[in-house]
């Protein structure tokens, strides 16, 4: 077990009133989660500490050469009063796979995981219990070698903080209009697609700026070469439910592999649909539209877990996907995910980890 000094805060911070909605990440907790990394020393000094700003040279390579890793999860409070992590196993997994990639050291699994469980039983009181809400997980790694060179650094710096978050869509589960990009790309295979590094979300700065000041939520991608396959949006997976069957990208390397992309797949697959992960056109996709056989469009993610979508634009051609609204797959999918997470379904598949 990961020994882990703690150092409480003198003084907490007031909990955001019940009447106001949570906006998302824009609250912290009490406390942060910190360990360092040097090279021959390896990682150690496991703390929690208060949550306060960070202190770093000027020099330090994680602002110069991007080499950072960042996770995602949730944790939820249950109405027994039980604390519970949504596959927490799966983020550490793909956190390693991402640092592999960045040239960062991993970080053992289960100090990972014990590391995690300690600062959201630290700060459990911040865990809110509205309908929708629930406390979001930041973990990350930053290079923090003061030197001025393109090469790995020599020393890291592994956090965790928390927020309190609402629904990650000002819509919530109303359906969300999406733009498909046909200007810029955002990775390719061989790349860093598929690593969850700040790299990947900076690229798609302007085409979300784009997107947003046409009244569109989030930007949908297609390939890097051929520009014409569908692969992800900038916070989500894409699901699409043609002719009954549920299709999604495949993992191709410039793809996020996703913990609730994952977890989508799985449920699907239980309840009988014929699930596709393969490549699908922007011609296809929109042929399927024309026709009729395109039957709903969803997002999965982690900040939004289920996010049905009702319009799709590419260039000048508005597709809105059946009337507009929410299909039962997508409602369904909503209903068994977060109802495992808050602890009123049966986590029969062993997905939770409580916090004890």
């Amino acid at each position: 077990m990961l020994n882990i000094r703690v150092e409480k805060a003198k003084t907490l911070k007031e909990l955001p009133g019940a009447e106001n909605p949570l906006k998302f990440g824009t609250i912290f907790t009490d406390h942060m989660f910190l360990m360092d990394y040097e090279t021959g020393k390896g990682w150690h000094d496991a703390r929690i500490v208060p949550y306060a700003p960070l202190q770093l040279e000027p020099s330090a390579m994680v602002f110069h050469y991007g080499q950072e890793m960042f996770e995602g999860l949730k944790a939820y409070k249950t109405e027994d009063g039980r604390t519970l992590l949504f596959r927490p196993q799966k983020n550490i997994e793909r956190a390693n796979r991402s640092n592999r990639r960045l040239c960062i050291p991993e970080i053992n699994e289960e100090d990972f995981l014990d590391a995690l469980k300690a600062i959201v039983k630290t700060d459990e009181r911040w865990i809110p219990t509205k309908p929708g809400t629930s406390l979001y997980i930041r973990p990350f790694v930053i290079a923090t070698d003061p030197f001025l060179g393109v090469r790995p650094s020599d020393r890291y710096l592994f956090i965790i903080i928390l927020s309190p978050v609402g629904a990650y869509y000002p819509e919530g589960l109303n359906p969300v209009k999406i733009w498909i990009e046909d200007e810029y790309v955002r990775a390719v295979k061989g790349g860093i697609g598929e690593a969850k590094t700040g790299g990947n979300y900076v690229a798609s700065l302007a085409s979300q700026v784009k997107a947003h000041d046409e009244g569109y939520s989030q930007v949908l991608w297609l390939d890097g070469v051929e520009r014409k396959y569908i692969e992800e949006v900038g916070a989500m997976n894409i699901f699409f439910k043609i002719n009954g069957k549920i299709v999604t990208p495949m993992l191709n390397g410039s793809i996020l592999p996703g913990v609730t992309r994952a977890s989508v797949i799985e449920l699907c697959r239980e309840w009988g649909y014929e699930v596709e992960e393969r490549r699908i056109s922007v011609d296809e996709l929109y042929e399927a539209g024309k026709d009729g056989s395109l039957e709903e469009v969803f997002g999965t993610g982690t900040a939004a877990v289920i996010s049905p979508v009702g319009h799709l634009r590419f260039e000048d051609h508005v597709l809105q996907i059946k009337d507009g609204g929410i299909g039962p797959v997508s409602q369904k999918l909503y209903d068994t995910i977060t109802g495992i997470q808050l602890g009123k379904l049966p986590d029969t598949n062993h997905w939770t980890v409580e916090v004890r």
